[in-house]
C-alpha cells in the first residue's frame, strides 16, 4: 500500500489506520511539507511526485497494489497568488502517479480530495450533486484531477474513490501524530498558538452573510478521515465502483465558535484582531455525508468541536513546538 503524502498531517494518520487495519504501508514523500518524525507506520521513501522513474520503481520495488493520494500543496490564499505551484504540483504530480499506477499494473486508488472544488454553495448542505465550480485554483487542481478519474478507468483500469473533505482538524487521540504546518494555516492551531503566548489570531472578515459575520466551516477530525480512506480502499479492493463522497459532520461552526472552544478546552484566552477577507473563502461550507454513511458505513466517531480541539490541545501540550521540538 503505497501512500504519497504519507509524512504529512492527514497522510500520517491515513498511514496509521492501515497499518493498524493490517495493511503494509510504504510512505511516499518529499517532506517538502511532511515529517519524518510523522513517519511511525510503515516505511518512508523519500522521492518527489514529480519523478515518474522514482514513483514507478518504489511500486515495483515494494510490490505495491493500491495507493492514497495525499500528496498536494493545500494553501487557499498561496493558490490564489501563486496558482503556478498548485496546478504543477497537484495537477502535475497527480498525473505522474496516474501513470506510474498504470505502467505498474496498480488499479486501486484512494485520491485526498476537497469541498473546495464546489466553490460558493449554491444550497447547504453541500451533496456530492452540488455543481463543481472552484473559486481558486486549490480546488480547481483537485477539480482537474477527479474529471480524469473516468478517463484512466476506461483506458487503464484504474478504479478511484475521491474523497471530498471539508475541515480537518484535530489530532491522533493516542497522541503519537498532530498537526505540523510550516506557516501554520489552519484555524485550530493558530488559535492553540494565540492562547498559549503566540501570535495573536487573525480573524479574516466579519461581514459574510452568516449569523456572527465570520465565516462557516464544518471541522471533520483528522482520525474519521482517516477511517474513511480505509473504508474506501477496502470498498475498491472487494470490487467497488469508483465515486466521489463528502466527508464532513454536517454541523457547520463559525470563526467566533472556534475560538471560543479553544478557550473553554484551554481555559485561555485567545487574542485576536479583524483583518480583510482572505481571496477565495466562501461565506459557509459544510457537507452532507450521507452517500458516504451509506456506501462506506463511515460515521464520525469525534463529531464534537470541543473533542476535536481537546486532541489538538493534547497533541500542543506535549510537541509545543511540533515534531522539531
Amino acid at each position: 500500500m503505497l501512500v504519497t503524502g504519507g509524512a504529512g498531517y492527514i497522510g500520517s494518520h491515513a498511514a496509521k489506520a492501515l497499518s493498524k487495519a493490517g495493511h503494509r504501508v510504504v510512505v511516499y514523500d518529499s517532506l517538502v511539507a511532511g515529517h519524518r518524525e510523522a513517519v511511525k507506520y510503515g516505511e518512508l521513501v523519500q522521492g518527489d511526485i514529480l519523478d515518474p522513474g522514482a514513483l514507478r520503481s518504489t511500486m515495483q520495488t515494494h510490490g505495491v497494489d493500491a495507493v492514497m493520494h495525499f500528496a498536494a500543496f493545500l494553501d487557499v490564499g498561496e493558490s490564489v497568488r501563486d496558482p503556478a505551484k498548485y496546478y504543477r504540483n497537484n495537477v502535475g504530480g497527480a498525473l505522474m502517479v496516474l501513470d506510474a499506477m498504470a505502467a505498474q499494473n496498480v488499479r486501486t486508488l484512494v485520491f485526498s480530495s476537497t469541498c473546495a472544488t464546489y466553490g460558493e454553495p449554491a444550497e447547504t448542505p453541500i451533496t456530492e450533486a452540488h455543481p463543481q465550480r472552484p473559486i481558486n485554483s486549490y480546488g480547481e487542481s483537485k477539480l482537474v484531477v477527479e474529471r480524469a478519474f473516468p478517463h484512466y478507468e476506461r483506458a487503464y483500469g484504474i478504479r478511484a474513490i475521491a474523497l471530498r473533505y471539508f475541515n480537518a482538524a484535530g489530532a491522533d487521540p493516542d497522541g503519537e501524530l498532530g498537526e505540523d504546518h510550516s506557516p501554520e494555516i489552519h484555524i485550530i492551531p493558530r488559535a492553540l498558538d494565540a492562547a498559549t503566548g503566540g501570535p495573536g489570531l487573525q480573524v479574516f472578515g466579519d461581514d459574510y452573510p452568516t449569523p456572527d459575520g465570520t465565516c462557516l466551516r464544518d471541522y471533520i477530525h483528522v482520525s474519521d478521515l482517516a477511517d474513511a480512506h480505509v473504508r474506501a480502499l477496502d470498498m475498491l479492493s472487494q470490487g467497488g465502483a469508483s465515486g466521489a463522497y463528502n466527508l464532513g459532520t454536517g454541523q457547520p461552526q463559525s470563526v467566533r465558535d472556534v475560538i471560543s472552544a479553544v478557550e473553554r478546552v484551554t481555559g485561555r484566552t485567545v487574542p485576536w484582531t479583524l483583518a480583510p477577507r482572505r481571496a477565495g473563502d466562501p461565506a459557509i461550507l459544510y457537507a452532507s455525508a450521507d452517500k458516504a454513511r451509506a456506501a462506506l458505513g463511515w460515521t464520525p466517531k469525534l463529531p464534537s468541536l470541543d473533542d476535536i480541539v481537546r486532541t489538538a490541545w493534547a497533541w500542543r501540550q506535549t510537541h509545543p513546538r511540533g515534531y522539531g521540538g
